[in-house]
């Protein structure tokens, strides 16, 4: 009796990190994309090319090129940890310089283009909402906390105070251009702390 070539089982894991494999290549390959012209430079076609993934794996995974979109804006920005130094200024000045170091990253480039698309477009309101509150998260736990210590008064409006930090900031990044440094961010605490005297 001939033998026939011994099959090989296809294991669970294997398939599993195909699949992560290309998930990253087309997440890695979008961002590359969102980076260098922003939402409407990006098309499954180009991902596609640039990721080496089937347009048919890619469609698996994200049933429109929105959904991918959606998935690879949501990665580019977590909420940073909340730091306990025991003193407002500092926490802000630490929290400040983290914002300072992400809008110098590419990413940052992507921010006008989603907040554009915004006002048109649903799923994307929701990501720019998301994408907010992550930023401004980490600032109102930071303010919240030093309203139980006493340092300054509950009635300040916590979102109020992150908008005078993060204002100066974007204003800077996307309108006036000029560099975002140690000196500006201690420049905006300071300021913003003296409006809750």
């Amino acid at each position: 009796m001939r033998k026939g070539k011994p099959h090989r089982k296809k294991l669970r894991g294997d398939s599993d990190e195909r699949v992560e494999k290309s998930k990253k290549a087309v997440l890695a390959a979008t961002h590359e994309l969102l980076t260098k012209s922003g939402l409407s430079g990006v098309s499954v076609d180009e991902v596609s090319r640039r990721s080496g993934v089937a347009k048919t794996t890619i469609y698996r995974h994200w049933p429109s090129r929105e959904s991918l979109l959606v998935d690879a804006c949501s990665q580019l920005s977590s909420r940073p940890s909340v730091p306990e130094t025991g003193k407002l200024e500092t926490d802000l000045q630490a929290l400040l310089s983290g914002v300072a170091i992400r809008l110098r990253q590419p990413w940052s480039t992507v921010l006008p283009s989603i907040i554009d698309a915004a006002e048109r477009d649903k799923k994307l309101a929701q990501l720019h909402a998301h994408l907010h509150s992550q930023m401004r998260g980490a600032f109102v736990v930071a303010i919240e906390r030093a309203q139980e210590r006493g340092e300054i008064p509950r009635s300040q409006d916590a979102r109020q105070l992150v908008a005078f930090i993060l204002g100066p900031m974007l204003y800077r990044r996307f309108f006036s251009r000029e560099p975002i440094d140690e000196v500006f961010t201690k420049a905006v605490v300071d300021r913003a702390l003296r409006k809750t005297g």
